[in-house]
């Protein structure tokens, strides 16, 4: 990010999340990683782009249409904003295709994974392809034409779609169009015979051959695949809305047909055909991209985890049974003898679906009430909401209708367990509740036990073998009775009242972080000595950087791990030399929520749902969990002083705003720190040690292990 001679206090966040998704790309373009890790990041980026247009570039337009002028924190008024980020989102492209098509395809064909063109079919290949195009492509696709007199086709979001160019008819001057759908269910890739390989061609090639077959009689003067990107910065006003259940199902059936925000298309389109689309879409010049490659990278993701082709990837690293846990006894047990702490997907996600799934069997389990924010499409949790409702036991299960791109899934989810008999509360008005709790209360002989789980991460058993998360279980009298307090305050009425540990946003977060900081400047004026270590996804609220600020110009030394977003400008004398900010960008999403205060050696350490931003602190029901179980605390401490200490897969950002490999530093040590990798064979080793003690087969879990 270019700044000016004399430094803001503030970088600009639409800016910074651009340089996110650089890091991710740099991954990409990394001849160390393995072929298939590059192209799996490159499809990351793809992906990442796509959402932020829809929904940071769509709504920056809308607020630019509306004529508000006003700066952010950095000084970039919107229209500064969308051409700042016209500019690097171009370059990025420019960027991600030559890595694409200089480096990947090339690499990827020497590799036995090849890609070709019509004109590289073999007479086998050609047959094959001939049958399968008259048998299940061509019967598929039906062209419509785009005609003055006709209604416009709706172009569905983020669909690819092939546009033909005829020449006018006798005695018109314009030329004529047709457009032909390659979305669902056709498949992008399709294999081709040939030994010893895996060969594919991209379907857009294969009609492109044959699209004479749909216009016979007419000469096709050029086809180009495009793509639309539409706003999806749209929100329900619950408000107005009688049933938020059929207000989100409008919102998605709008988003559907919102203004174009972004128009892909092939580089080799002429100018003439490009200008048709624009004023087809009334989309300007700016928001067109002319992709000099395939269009939708992340098509490639199910190349990059094709079956075989070992030498290509990077070794698996599969969740470990944590030696925490019995799978031969019950949760519950394990949880009433002591406080468990995981760390996914280093330890494996089952130990919460079994808690769940236990609970619902368990007669003496009286209810379970649970926050679902994104859940898998074959969700085990949901199914165990839904026998236990069935059975009898009282359940409450939050459903957030408004988890952004998650929504339908969600609605669908919803009306499954209110077939099923659970009690399902969308969560309150005007806040998204984005907090991760499972409350189980159980009655025992000593009478009614709560059960929690809190985390940082969703209850989804699948980006749990992705996403880096804690897992927090614990009978402690204190905790279960603030997650009974939270639960009555956003399924009911109440305000949240008589909460003994926990916080909640948008009620008390940021108010208990200040006090924190203010702590630590406070020791660190009494000549004590004084440090916080922050983890999180994205930092952005102003007033808790420049509590950072004043905490630094107070002599507190602050290590932030902050893997996206962050808005804080480190290393200015007089401001913030005493912060260091780390990105750590490797083969798992970092995720979790971390917060760290020396507190003059009682070490205070919290696990969060909420990153520091005005959304989650603001608008959304967020919860921060103090850690106090002794070996659970320093645990976490070991976890967040690692990966602030990572040199391998860490960028680190300097005060003008650029990120560089913390490896590339001057004066950085030399040993080497791959802070996941340590966690990894950390998990392995514990496991390993376990067996030792206890003279089991426990081992380390791998693709042999499944038998």
């Amino acid at each position: 990010m270019m700044m000016s001679s004399k430094p803001k206090k503030f970088f600009n966040r639409e800016l910074s999340w651009i340089d996110f998704n650089q890091r991710v790309l740099e991954e990409a373009k990394d001849p160390r990683n393995p072929l298939l890790e590059r192209l799996k990041f490159l499809s990351i980026t793809a992906s990442n782009l796509d959402e932020f247009f829809m929904v940071r570039v769509g709504g920056l337009q809308l607020v630019r249409k509306a004529g508000k002028r006003k700066a952010d924190a950095s000084g970039l008024t919107p229209r500064m904003q969308l051409e700042a980020i016209q500019k690097r989102t171009r370059q990025m492209i420019d960027e991600q295709y030559d890595c694409y098509t200089n480096s990947l395809e090339p690499a990827l064909a020497a590799g036995g994974i090849v890609r070709i063109k019509p004109e590289e079919l073999n007479g086998e290949q050609e047959q094959y392809l001939m049958r399968l195009f008259s048998d299940e492509i061509y019967p598929v696709i039906t062209p419509v034409a785009l005609q003055e007199k006709l209604p416009t086709p709706a172009l569905q979001n983020l669909t690819l779609y092939l546009l033909v160019r005829f020449p006018p008819e006798s005695g018109e001057t314009e030329d004529r169009y047709a457009v032909l759908s390659l979305g669902k269910p056709l498949e992008r890739f399709i294999s081709l015979p040939a030994e010893n390989s895996h060969v594919f061609i991209l379907i857009e090639d294969v009609i492109k051959k044959h699209i004479g077959r749909w216009f016979s009689g007419l000469t096709a003067l050029e086809c180009a695949l495009f793509r639309v990107t539409r706003n999806a910065d749209i929100e329900v006003r619950e408000d107005e809305a009688s049933d938020l259940l059929s207000g989100m199902a409008s919102i998605l059936e709008e988003r559907r047909w919102s203004n174009c925000v972004r128009l892909e298309i092939e580089a080799s389109a002429s100018r003439s055909m490009q200008n048709f689309l624009g004023s087809l879409l009334d989309t300007p010049p700016s928001d067109v991209f002319r992709i000099n490659g395939p269009l939708n990278l992340k098509d490639f993701m199910p190349l990059a985890q094709i079956e075989g082709f070992s030498e290509l990837k990077s070794e698996d690293w599969y969740p470990q049974p944590s030696p925490q846990i019995d799978r031969h006894q019950p949760m519950v047990e394990q949880i009433a003898a002591a406080d468990i702490l995981l760390y996914h997907p280093y330890e494996s996600f089952d130990p919460v679906v079994r808690l769940i799934e236990e609970a619902a069997r368990d007669p003496s389990v009286l209810a379970i009430k649970q926050v679902l924010y994104r859940t898998s499409s074959a969700s085990p949790i949901i199914a165990a909401l839904a026998d236990a409702a069935e059975t009898g036991k009282s359940v409450t299960a939050l459903v957030e209708l408004k988890a952004r791109f998650d929504e339908e899934r969600n609605i669908n989810w919803a009306q499954r367990l209110e077939q099923a008999g659970v009690q399902v509360v969308y969560g309150v008005q005007g806040l998204k509740t984005h907090a991760k709790v499972c409350l189980i209360v159980r009655r025992e002989l000593q009478g009614i036990v709560r059960y929690v789980h809190y985390g940082t991460g969703n209850y989804n058993d699948s980006t749990a073998k992705l996403y880096s998360d804690i897992s927090f279980m614990t009978c402690d009298d204190a905790l279960g009775s603030d997650a009974s307090a939270f639960f009555n305050a956003v399924c009911g009425y109440s305000q949240p009242s008589g909460l003994r540990k926990i916080c909640m946003a948008p009620l008390s977060i940021r108010n208990r972080l200040i006090e924190l900081i203010d702590g630590e400047i406070e020791r660190s004026r009494q000549g004590q000595k004084a440090q916080i270590l922050l983890k999180m996804n994205s930092l952005v609220d102003e007033i808790l950087i420049e509590k950072l600020y004043e905490a630094s110009q107070a002599g507190v030394r602050i290590k932030l791990n902050v893997r996206g977003i962050c808005c804080l400008q480190p290393g200015i004398p007089d401001l913030s030399k005493n912060i260091t900010v780390i990105s750590i960008v490797g083969r798992y999403l970092e995720h979790a929520r971390i917060f760290y205060f020396y507190r003059n050696g009682e070490e205070k350490v919290f696990i969060s749902s909420a990153d520091w931003m005005p959304r989650n602190l603001d608008r959304r029901v967020e919860l921060m969990i103090p850690i106090e179980d002794p070996p659970s605390r320093q645990r976490l401490i070991q976890i967040i002083k690692t990966h602030c200490d990572d040199t391998v897969k860490s960028w680190t950002l300097l005060s003008d705003g650029t990120y560089v490999r913390t490896a590339a530093l001057p004066g950085r040590k030399k040993k080497k720190i791959n802070s996941q990798q340590f966690f990894y064979e950390q998990a392995c080793e514990a496991v390993r040690n376990a067996a030792r003690l206890t003279r089991t087969t426990l081992r380390p879990h791998r693709p042999a292990d499944k038998k």
